[in-house]
């Protein structure tokens, strides 16, 4: 998709993070812009801040986990802009966990796999029936992550389960809309290429009442990517972080070619990509240092 002028572009989790900043980047090429998200205040500011730039654009709740609240969002899209040609299932959370997973409360499971897995299926059942029957070139971008796609990360196993099916379904819908010859693409965007400086930490303060457990806070002790930068300068490690609008210009630039992979990677990162490939090539036992750490 060479020109986004005057195309609609939909939005999860749009009120903050890499979500925003996709706002921002193609609204700023012409687009319009619906943003779907459970963070009031984040919304609010989202809006004031669009329009202040003349970037024509709907703001509304949205919840991922729930089939009505995305239906309504792809309504509301249609009936304000007439269509839908960009759709960012973008909405993910933290769990935040840490310990042993068989510890882990059902709770951190339900929520993180509600969100980050069901919210992209949800996002599918949405708005790909209303791409294809337009008929028409569109986008549907799925926010993965290289820790489940391509690296496993020992302590966040309930995240990396998430995006390891994220990137299988992904994949998998890619095919599918291929194999139709329908004139919709598909991506998979991988915000990075380090540790990108968004409140995925602080997942926290929107997960519902009803799956909130007595801890609070992230019992990881990390809420923040300051948080991880502390950490880690305790051990003379420097952390190196990545803007969010960085993400959304690698975004847009893979969206013009059409590419599947929106993905930047380090030196470092690619060897590890490497080594897990020869790791299972070979057969030999997983190590903490063979798979990401």
């Amino acid at each position: 998709m060479q020109d986004f002028n005057n195309k609609v572009a939909v939005i999860t989790g749009g009120a903050s993070g890499v979500g925003r900043s996709l706002a921002f980047a193609l609204g700023r090429l012409g687009a319009k812009i619906v943003v779907g998200d459970v963070d009031g205040n984040a919304m609010e500011q989202v809006q004031s801040d669009l329009a202040e730039e003349g970037i024509e654009c709907l703001v509304q709740f949205c919840d991922v986990t729930s089939p009505e609240s995305l239906n309504t969002l792809a309504d509301k899209a249609q009936e304000q802009f007439g269509g839908i040609h960009l759709v960012f299932a973008n909405a993910g959370i933290g769990a935040g966990e840490s310990g042993a997973m068989w510890d882990y409360s059902d709770k951190d499971w339900q929520w993180c796999l509600n969100v980050n897995l069901w919210g992209v299926i949800n996002s599918i059942k949405a708005f790909m029936p209303r791409l294809v029957a337009q008929n028409e070139p569109a986008h549907f971008v799925v926010t993965g992550s290289g820790n489940g796609a391509f690296l496993v990360y020992p302590d966040q196993p309930i995240y990396t389960a998430s995006k390891a099916a994220v990137h299988a379904i992904t994949e998998n819908l890619h095919y599918q809309v291929s194999a139709a010859q329908s004139p919709v693409k598909v991506s998979a965007l991988f915000p990075g290429p380090h540790v990108v400086d968004t409140g995925l930490f602080n997942s926290g303060r929107v997960r519902p009442e009803e799956l909130k457990k007595e801890v609070q806070g992230n019992e990881s002790g990390i809420s923040s990517v300051d948080d991880m930068k502390k950490m880690c300068a305790e051990f003379g490690i420097e952390l190196q972080t990545t803007h969010p609008d960085e993400v959304a210009e690698m975004a847009v630039a893979g969206l013009r070619q059409d590419a599947f992979w929106l993905l930047a990677t380090t030196e470092d990162t690619d060897a590890k990509i490497q080594a897990r490939a020869d790791m299972i090539l070979q057969r030999e036992t997983p190590l903490p240092m063979m798979v990401g750490t």
